[in-house]
């Protein structure tokens, strides 16, 4: 199923306007908006990998890359959060039937979030695990119906995904961060809940790409094949936004520039042609980033991300850096003006840079795999 229809267009649209009327709101009160939040909610975007049989979309990589950067152009913030809520119904789908039924049978769009870095302890018990703990970073958690979330710590019983509901958990607004600050990538917590085991899926399973309850090629694909896709959509429509807002600023400074700032023949360029050329080069770094995830999504939604799990993640890591290099030269490209607290190339600039610092993004996590299969081939 894909995103076509006028309606799952429409009602994009619309989380894309809410999104940007409210995107200098958010950063400045580190919250997103309740309206931005429930426009997303309106769209296929939370249920967009989840199975059909529930009522999800059960759609590619590629519709929904596509989907997160436009909004990304928008509000990073509101991007980010709601690739969460997509993504984390696609590590949803690995549970059993009777948890699948508890997330979604009637609520096919429930927001879930996750928590993918094992923590907490987990205490074997009849029928399931008494669960508690602290999971950081988990973004969007304010607004989530379910949390799947990674535990125990090392050293506990095997770890598992364990779905716990909006009642079962709370958070501390822990994340006050310089970019991406309305993500609320707070600190979820977990006190001695009782967690069924049908509501379970072992960790490796997921990390593995092991599912037993769906064929679907988007069901099947391990989790360090996807990697940094879950993060760089936003920022590359973070990047798009700084991009727009730079060229913005240029156009304007030389429609007031007067006409004697017109070069002498022979002489030394003027300054907006130097802005002219970190424009430019910045644009064909955010083109060359998006050609580098496209590869990425190609091998997803053909079924080969099994084989290129190193190759994917690497080329996400090269094209953060691309967006960071890009926005860094659109800085410098406007000058003092951009510095300015309300103007949007300095939130795009800061949103791309403490995105692009996410675990997920980071080269060094995917170069000693990528040599190693690199290796193997030649």
């Amino acid at each position: 199923m894909t995103m076509t229809t006028t309606d799952e267009r429409t009602a994009l649209d619309a989380a894309v306007r809410a999104a940007a009327e409210h995107a200098e709101e958010a950063d400045r009160t580190g919250r997103l908006d309740g309206a931005a939040v429930a426009a997303v909610a309106a769209t296929t975007l939370p249920r967009h990998f989840v199975p059909a049989r529930w009522g999800g979309a059960e759609s590619t990589f590629r519709e929904l890359t596509g989907a997160v950067v436009r909004l990304g152009e928008a509000c990073a913030s509101t991007a980010w959060c709601a690739a969460m809520f997509a993504y984390t119904g696609r590590f949803a789908a690995h549970l059993p039937d009777g948890g699948q039924r508890d997330l979604w049978d009637g609520t096919p769009g429930a927001l879930l979030v996750p928590g993918l870095v094992p923590a907490g302890s987990a205490e074997e018990t009849e029928g399931g695990y008494l669960l508690r703990g602290r999971w950081r970073y988990v973004s969007g958690v304010e607004f989530a119906d379910w949390a799947l979330i990674a535990g125990p710590a090392p050293g506990g019983v095997e770890p598992r995904f364990f779905a716990v509901p909006r009642a079962d958990f709370a958070f501390e607004p822990t994340w006050d961060a310089v970019g991406m600050r309305a993500t609320g990538s707070h600190t979820l917590t977990v006190d001695g809940v009782f967690v069924p085991a049908h509501r379970t899926v072992p960790f490796k399973e997921v990390m593995g790409g092991l599912n037993h309850t769906s064929q679907a090629p988007q069901h099947n694909v391990p989790l360090p094949a996807v990697g940094g896709l879950t993060c760089i959509s936003a920022l590359i429509g973070a990047a798009r936004g700084a991009l727009a807002a730079a060229t913005r600023t240029a156009a304007a400074k030389r429609a007031a520039a007067p006409p004697s700032a017109a070069p002498r023949s022979g002489g030394p360029p003027p300054a907006g042609d130097a802005a002219a050329l970190d424009i430019a080069a910045s644009a064909a770094r955010i083109e060359a980033a998006e050609l580098l995830i496209g590869e990425v999504v190609s091998a997803l939604d053909a079924g080969a991300g099994r084989p290129r799990a190193f190759e994917n993640a690497n080329r996400a890591s090269y094209a953060a850096s691309l967006l960071v290099e890009a926005v860094n030269a659109l800085m410098k490209s406007a000058g003092t003006a951009a510095q300015d607290r309300g103007d949007p190339l300095q939130r795009c600039w800061r949103d791309v840079t403490v995105g692009c610092s996410h675990a997920a993004l980071r080269p060094e996590r995917a170069a000693s795999g990528f040599v190693d299969a690199l290796a193997e081939r030649t």
